[in-house]
């Protein structure tokens, strides 16, 4: 092997392995940790945004003009429940962005994500079964891999869930009857909590990381007693 042409076509080999199982991956997960970073940031953003939603209105009717109070025939009530109203219109159209945003980004990488599982549990096992103390490095690689699709996933769950709670926690209760009815509807949208998934088959979760981490090793302990 160290010996020419074999050498030279072993190192053409490792580097051509090392580009398409390290290098292309690598990018697609740095993909998916931007979009996916970038939907959890703007989940947040919308969810502390509900949650100062009514002092933020109060604010806004303290600092409000003669003339604007004097168009709003010097109602209180109006002018919050305006300033609130204007703010659920643009909550629901950033909560739509990012709930299509999402859908997109799944359509696109759904297959390639399900494909990756498949190909890095039966890499694990594989690994596994030529034995820790000759390949813990590849346990290493594919077991981060694994790892850091689950936890991209459960960061836009988490995220997803912390709206949810916030449209609750808005002080709802003080609203117009109008805005009460705008805010239940995004309750409703909300309680759909927003999830990645590979390819359909199972949610990118730390959930589905023990169950991949159990189904790893169900399937080495069988095909382990059935080498032996």
């Amino acid at each position: 092997m160290e010996k020419s042409p074999n050498y030279e076509i072993g190192y053409t080999l490792v580097g051509a392995s090392v580009w398409f199982l390290c290098y292309v991956p690598a990018n697609v997960t740095v993909f998916l940790i931007v979009f996916a970073g970038y939907i959890q940031a703007q989940m947040l953003a919308l969810a502390e945004e509900l949650l100062h939603l009514w002092p933020d209105a109060e604010l806004h009717y303290k600092n409000l003009d003669f003339s604007e109070f004097r168009r709003y025939n010097f109602n209180k009530e109006r002018v919050l429940n305006d300033f609130i109203r204007r703010s659920l219109e643009d909550i629901i159209r950033k909560h739509a962005m990012n709930v299509n945003l999402l859908k997109q980004l799944e359509e696109l990488f759904a297959g390639a994500i399900a494909l990756e599982f498949m190909l890095l549990m039966l890499g694990l096992i594989a690994e596994l079964l030529g034995g820790l103390q000759d390949t813990y490095l590849e346990v290493i690689y594919a077991f981060v891999q694994v790892a850091m699709d689950c936890w991209i996933g459960q960061q836009v769950m988490d995220a997803s869930v912390a709206f949810e709670r916030a449209v609750y926690g808005c002080r709802w209760e003080n609203f117009d009857v109008s805005n009460m009815k705008v805010v239940l509807q995004i309750l409703g949208n909300a309680q759909r909590t927003m999830k990645l998934s590979a390819g359909g088959v199972t949610m990118l979760s730390f959930a589905s990381l023990m169950s991949v981490v159990k189904s790893i090793y169900s399937a080495y302990t069988t095909l382990r007693t059935a080498i032996k």
